[in-house]
Formats: C-alpha cells, sequence, structure tokens
C-alpha cells in the first residue's frame, strides 16, 4: 500500500466524528435553552414586548415553566390540557395543545439525537485510543468545531439580520423552519392565544440566536482549542 495513502478506517472515524460534533453542541445549546434559565431571562429583558392583551411578567413566568417543562418530562398532552386560568378557562386551546404535542416530539427528537451522537462520540474515543488513532479522532473534532462555526455564524447573521434589519427576514427562516418539521399550518395561531402570548416572535428570535452563540462557542473552543497535527 502506498504509504502516502491515508487508512481508510481512522480516516472514517474522523469524519464520523465531525459529523457528530455538531450534533452533540446543538444538542446541548437547546437543552439550556430549556431550562428555566432562559425564559426566566428573556422575559426580564428590558426590550420584550409586553403582551396587549394582559399577560403581566409573571403571568408569563408562571405559564412558561408547565409549558416548557412539558416538552422534557414524559407525561401526555393532558399534563398541559389540565392547567386553567384562574377563572377556571384552560390555558390552551385545543390546536394549541396538538401543536404543542408536535413540538414535544420534535424536542425529545432532537435531544435524543444529541445524546445518541455523544455516546458515539464518547465510544469513538474508546476506539481511538485502542487503536492509536487519537491524532485523527481529535483532528475530526476540530473540523468538526469549524464547521460548527460556519453553521451557527450563518444561523446568527439570518437573526441578527431580522433583528437589526428586516423583520421579514427571520419571518421567512421562521416559516421555513416550521415547514421543515411540522405539517401544513398547524403551527398558526392568534395572537390572542395563550402560546402567541407566551411566546411571541422576539422569543423565538433570541433562542435562535443563543443557540447560534452556545453553539459557536463549544466549536471555537474544539477549533482552537485542539492542537492540530503537523
Amino acid at each position: 500500500m502506498n504509504k502516502n495513502m491515508k487508512p481508510i478506517f481512522p480516516t472514517f472515524l474522523s469524519y464520523l466524528v465531525s459529523f457528530l460534533t455538531p450534533i452533540v453542541l446543538i444538542g446541548a445549546a437547546l437543552r439550556i435553552l430549556l431550562s428555566p434559565i432562559y425564559y426566566n431571562i428573556e422575559y426580564r429583558m428590558p426590550y420584550f414586548p409586553a403582551d396587549p392583551y394582559g399577560f403581566t411578567q409573571q403571568d408569563r413566568l408562571r405559564w412558561a415553566s408547565p409549558s416548557v417543562t412539558y416538552l422534557v418530562n414524559n407525561a401526555d398532552v393532558s399534563y398541559l390540557a389540565n392547567l386553567q386560568f384562574d377563572d377556571g378557562q384552560p390555558i390552551y386551546n385545543g390546536r394549541e395543545l396538538n401543536h404543542m404535542a408536535d413540538v414535544k416530539n420534535v424536542t425529545l427528537g432532537a435531544l435524543r439525537a444529541g445524546y445518541i451522537a455523544l455516546a458515539s462520540l464518547l465510544l469513538s474515543a474508546l476506539l481511538a485510543w485502542r487503536k492509536k488513532w487519537m491524532a485523527e479522532y481529535l483532528d475530526g473534532l476540530r473540523r468538526g468545531g469549524w464547521w460548527m462555526i460556519y453553521f451557527a455564524v450563518g444561523l446568527g447573521l439570518i437573526v441578527g439580520a431580522g433583528i437589526l434589519v428586516n423583520p421579514g427576514i427571520f419571518d421567512q427562516f421562521f416559516i421555513f423552519f416550521h415547514h421543515i418539521f411540522f405539517e401544513g399550518n398547524s403551527w398558526l395561531f392568534d395572537y390572542s392565544d395563550t402560546l402567541i402570548r407566551l411566546f411571541p416572535i422576539r422569543f423565538w428570535e433570541d433562542a435562535f440566536l443563543w443557540a447560534a452563540i452556545l453553539a459557536l462557542g463549544g466549536g471555537a473552543a474544539l477549533a482552537f482549542g485542539l492542537k492540530q497535527r503537523v
């Protein structure tokens, strides 16, 4: 075999690691955003829009908590269906409940992909250590970090342009995102619906922006923190 040719298996492992790395970083960013930290900060930002139908900041904090918790717990949609305002009216209507069930499926699927990718990275590290392919493994992590940087910067530019230049830019991205993960117009609601009042478009602009920033930080740590082979 030509000595200048790279062995196929360590090379394959290296690129597999590169592919898995952004999935892990995106999954980690998503999990952070699904914690109470994000919405507790977001609702308190001075620029966050007030609810024209009367939700106070405390109302939003009160109802966002079970709504976000539902996305990561083991309960079915009755967990949300049983929520009621103080006057006894349900928090969510049937259309909103159906969408939240869909969102939960997408969310858990994304988190599951992140966990599987992380487990695969750990198993790949064990294999690389046993086979003495750690140099290729680390190259894969570094390359994956660069791939994450490119993706995060692109996402950040889209969201930033939507916030600072033209709201229609993010609107089109948001529509495209929903067409990929949800069927038909099941995600469209009235402005008076609870979902829109709790999670207006600015909530999602900042969520995508923070996801990009968190993933970018992880990618940069790998891209610049791991020493390149000479």
